[in-house]
């Protein structure tokens, strides 16, 4: 009785495992449970993206003032430029948020009333209205960015632009891959 027992009990932990494993062997058990704290802290996504914000303040050298702010657009979907989605808003936070840690006046544009804003698109600054915005808010340039989706990657463009003239100051382009996460923040599932 025990050993018949201790058989129901193998064959139905090799069952459990066996349905833990796709045709390749791999489990796929971590792709439906929770992240960990730990694995959250070492995601890649925020440090890229402050990474291709330094990377705009260096290229830029010294035509940026401390003194004088600028202004971060969200990053418009490159299909149409009239949309965005939580990545292009997030993307244009972390980017915000390592400027502003570098020493740089950001102007936080979600409570200003003369910026175009969209329900669940963002502050979206399209070029005839860099200019007058930038005007209104004295900012000395404007960062904005555009992304592309392909199957396994996300590709993002940053630009720093001056608006009295449109030049552009500094540009960085990278890619993030497209994992779960990046695919939930396109609205893809």
């Amino acid at each position: 009785m025990v050993k018949k027992i201790a058989l129901a009990v193998s064959c139905g932990l090799l069952l459990s495992a066996c349905s833990n494993m796709n045709l390749t062997g791999a489990s796929t058990s971590t792709s439906t449970a929770a992240l960990s704290w730990k694995e959250a802290e070492t995601n890649e996504f925020i440090p890229t993206n402050q990474k291709a914000a330094t990377a705009l303040i260096a290229a830029a050298g010294n035509s940026l003032d401390k003194s004088r702010p600028l202004i971060v657009a969200t990053l418009a979907n490159i299909n149409v430029l009239e949309e965005s989605s939580p990545f292009g808003r997030i993307v244009a936070e972390q980017v915000s948020g390592q400027f502003s840690r570098a020493g740089y006046q950001m102007l936080e544009m979600k409570f200003r009333d003369k910026v175009l804003i969209k329900q669940n698109v963002g502050e979206l600054l399209l070029t005839r209205e860099i200019k007058e915005v930038a005007q209104n808010h004295q900012a000395q340039a404007v960062i904005v960015g555009t992304y592309a989706e392909s199957e396994k990657l996300v590709f993002v463009n940053l630009k720093l632009i001056r608006p009295v003239d449109n030049i552009v100051l500094s540009t960085y382009d990278y890619a993030v891959p497209m994992d779960r996460t990046v695919k939930s923040l396109l609205g893809r599932r």
